[in-house]
């Protein structure tokens, strides 16, 4: 694989004035040239991650802090897929982010980062193969998602969230392929799980099937052995 580092910078408009209500928006002719800047996103993820390989995406927080339980956890994760040969995806930025890139990157899996232009928080972490900066919150979504053979989610906030209820519905509605959705934290994930069963399932709002989707772990190891198993089931083992 080619490993690249690329900063995505677009001038001109946010995120935040492209999706301002119609009504609020100053008249202007500039409003479809922001599609082409979508594009530019679009074609620089594309072309850096094509050769990516197998590769797991894990969602997690910024705000976990070096040295917890947690950060040690998602170090030991991103070092296992890695010496297994899988690429570890990561929002790019620090706590659990920067643990798995951390873990990963000494090893056989490339690292990669999909870093957000954000106001606070987000800076990119030092333990990346690959780098990419977006803009627009939707195109990194689907560079996380075109990717990745399994998902795994590590204990976070409304990011994290977000994250998980996009892959999950695309999974639900099969939009994708069933892939592994992993929560990493029994102690985390339970009471989620438990609204899923007593909530949402009793209401029927949800499949009876649909809790199925998940798979709840408290270690490394089982992490790599769902992915293993789900990467030899639809034959994409990595080249060892």
């Amino acid at each position: 694989m080619k490993r690249a580092m690329n900063q995505l910078r677009p001038s001109g408009e946010s995120e935040k004035e492209f999706l301002r209500h119609e009504k609020d928006r100053p008249v202007s002719n500039v409003e479809s040239w922001r599609v082409l800047r979508i594009q530019s996103e679009l074609v620089d993820g594309i072309e850096n991650l094509r050769e990516l390989g197998p590769a797991v995406t894990l969602f997690c927080s910024a705000r976990t802090k070096p040295g917890t339980p947690m950060y040690e956890q998602a170090f030991k994760v991103g070092e296992l897929l890695s010496k297994a040969g899988y690429g570890c995806i990561t929002g790019g930025g620090p706590g659990i982010m920067e643990a798995v890139n951390k873990g990963c990157r000494p090893h056989d899996g490339p690292s990669v980062g999909l870093n957000i232009e954000l106001p606070f928080e987000q800076q990119p972490n030092q333990h990346l193969d690959v780098s990419l900066e977006f803009r627009y919150f939707f195109v990194r979504k689907m560079m996380f998602v075109k990717y990745a053979l399994a998902f795994v989610m590590f204990p976070g906030g409304f990011g994290t969230f977000d994250e998980l209820f996009e892959v999950v519905t695309l999974v639900q509605t099969g939009k994708i392929e069933r892939f592994p959705l992993v929560l990493y934290g029994a102690e985390f994930w339970g009471p989620v799980m438990q609204w899923m069963q007593t909530t949402l399932l009793d209401q029927g709002l949800i499949s009876p099937e649909d809790p199925a989707l998940f798979k709840v772990v408290d270690t490394p190891e089982e992490v790599l052995a769902l992915v293993e198993g789900h990467a030899k089931k639809m034959d994409m083992l990595p080249k060892r």
